[in-house]
């Protein structure tokens, strides 16, 4: 059967007949989009479902996502068809030229497993690739806009070998909805012109971000425009036709390295060859115990499951429950708790293909000498990484990498019992800025340290070649009983790892069910300073936090968390009000 944009003309009549309520708040919010930077909190009200639920970004992805559900596709089928839209509706987040992490839960084999899709470091690249002449490292956007940034993409192969394994709908239906969506074009949505406003002069360098982005008279286009992709269109077309190794080996490739060797200013070394050798990974979960539940993520290249798990092993050590989400006390709980697992993850944490790590970052008595050093009330007057067990230590120097907000996820459960969390890049918002058949590319090089030493201690996430760079991307699959509990995730640069835990405190300690969990006002301390959602409840603990001792700012979190809690009578669903995000089910 083939699958196409058709389906979404008869969408509005399926969910109000299956999904009551829901229906109706699921279609004002496709229609009533928030902005980025907005805190309609009140907009977001929890979904249900009996047999399958998606939850996504962007209202088209999930709409597609739900129509292959229907058709009785599979979890990594539906994951197939988001991730395709998401490319081309919102491009300034993920796409066929970033990179992936994927939890998944194979229900027949009752198997937890992760896949890295996480792109690599050119075989031509040196450590010293974002330095001077004189040694010192770039101003990040010098290094960012341009050729010079740009990893392997791993994503397309990804959804490929995942689909290969896990898919039950031929490829080329998984493709149609985005290819006809491409053709006839989608509507730009607030959050997408907002994001191509804020970029617009390192948009405007190159002339095919410019000619896509921007309209005739040099101005970026605005919300509500119909913009069509007829190269996003011909690429789909090709590796729906050939397949998504073709995208490695035939001209996809030798057209993105032409178009990264051959920027106009700051060209990169990626190389035909570095598509041919690349390879998705599959690796163990990396699981925390945590009261009844396991949390289970993405391991290294990922920092996600070892931050979180580090932030909850630390947390556990205190009475969060009788604290409640109101206590200033709680939150400095959590801030603390996240400081000394930043500290430990600049220190020890990168791909463990490159580079040895301790054994004892998740070991509860080390979290629990951790959790020690927090004193109530009182802020840290310093924080440095701690010495976890470890069988042959090296010495390390701290990491300096920059890593900023702009990508997607994806939560979705499908009939079977099949789960997936995937949260999906191209690192900075637009990547390199630069697009290559239709598409943006990643700049996900700069996630690497920008310096190989510091002090004379090598850094752990230094640039290597082949190495895949550290992310903070945290997919997680919470497990009860040994079957998925809860399939949740979020985008926002270094930021996710709080996003989440956030998220699984307010869920599994202070029993918010899973859309409250995702709306309560975020608050963050990664490095010393306390972030406060701007605009929300978070801004009032100002005051208090100041009078502990820590330096504040309040700003806009933009979160992303799309959330399913997997229940005895259903599913329920739960998606970000900062974002435009939907969920759907049946």
């Amino acid at each position: 059967m083939m699958l196409s944009t058709r389906w979404l003309k008869t969408f509005r009549l399926i969910p109000l007949l299956t999904f009551g309520s829901f229906a109706l708040a699921a279609e004002q919010a496709a229609d009533t989009v928030a902005p980025e930077g907005a805190n309609g909190i009140e907009d977001k009200t929890l979904a249900h479902a009996e047999k399958f639920m998606v939850a996504t970004a962007n209202p088209e992805a999930s709409k597609v996502g739900y129509d292959i559900l229907k058709a009785g596709g599979s979890a990594i089928d539906a994951l197939v068809a988001v991730q395709m839209v998401l490319g081309l509706v919102e491009p300034q987040s993920s796409g066929l030229g970033g990179g992936a992490f994927a939890v998944y839960y194979d229900a027949a084999n009752q198997k937890l497993t992760t896949f890295d899709g996480r792109e690599t470091a050119p075989q031509e690249a040196s450590p010293e690739l974002f330095q001077d002449e004189n040694g010192k490292p770039l101003a990040f956007y010098d290094a960012v806009v341009g050729g010079r940034s740009v990893g392997t993409p791993g994503t397309v192969k990804l959804m490929g070998d995942l689909h290969k394994r896990y898919g039950t709908l031929p490829w080329q239906d998984l493709l149609a909805p985005a290819t006809e969506l491409a053709q006839k074009g989608f509507i730009v949505s607030p959050r997408l012109a907002n994001a191509i406003q804020s970029s617009a002069e390192r948009l405007s360098r190159y002339p095919s971000t410019k000619g896509y982005f921007f309209n005739l008279d040099n101005t970026p286009v605005q919300a509500g425009t119909r913009l069509t992709n007829t190269q996003y269109y011909d690429t789909l077309r090709f590796i729906s036709t050939y397949g998504a190794d073709e995208f490695y080996t035939g001209k996809i490739a030798k057209n993105i390295v032409s178009s990264v060797r051959g920027a106009i200013d700051n060209p990169g070394v990626l190389s035909e060859q570095d598509f041919l050798s690349y390879r998705i990974k599959e690796r163990p979960p990396i699981c925390l115990p945590y009261k009844e539940y396991d949390i289970c993520g993405m391991g290294p290249p990922s920092s996600g499951a070892l931050t979180v798990g580090q932030i909850l092993g630390i947390t556990e050590q205190f009475d969060l429950a009788a604290l409640g989400p109101n206590s200033p006390e709680a939150w400095q709980i959590i801030g603390e708790a996240s400081r000394l697992a930043f500290a430990d993850r600049g220190r020890y944490m990168a791909d463990t293909d490159f580079v040895p790590m301790p054994q004892g970052l998740l070991d509860k008595s080390y979290l629990a000498e951790r959790a020690k050093l927090i004193t109530k009330n009182k802020a840290l007057e310093s924080v440095e990484a701690g010495e976890p067990e470890w069988r042959h230590p090296i010495k390390q120097a701290n990491d300096i990498a920059i890593e900023l907000p702009s990508t997607s996820h994806i939560s979705i459960v499908d009939k079977d019992g099949n789960a997936v969390s995937v949260t999906t890049t191209i690192e900075n918002a637009f990547g390199s800025n630069m697009m290559s058949n239709g598409f943006l590319l990643n700049n996900e090089l700069t996630d690497f340290s920008f310096k190989s030493h510091q002090d004379g201690y090598p850094i752990a996430n230094r640039l290597e070649p082949g190495k895949r760079p550290r992310s903070s991307m945290s997919p997680t699959i919470v497990m009860k009983d040994n079957k998925p509990y809860l399939v949740v995730g979020s985008p926002g640069g270094s930021r996710i790892i709080g996003y989440v835990a956030k998220t699984l405190i307010a869920h599994l300690e202070w029993g918010m069910d899973i859309q409250q969990a995702i709306n309560l006002p975020n608050m963050l301390n990664r490095f010393g300073t306390f972030d406060l959602e701007k605009g929300t409840q978070a801004a009032s603990y100002e005051s208090a936090l100041k009078k502990m001792g820590y330096k504040v700012s309040v700003q806009d979190l933009n979160s992303g968390v799309q959330g399913i809690v997997i229940q005895p009578n259903g599913l329920a669903g739960g998606a970000d009000p900062r974002r435009e995000g939907l969920v759907l089910g049946d």
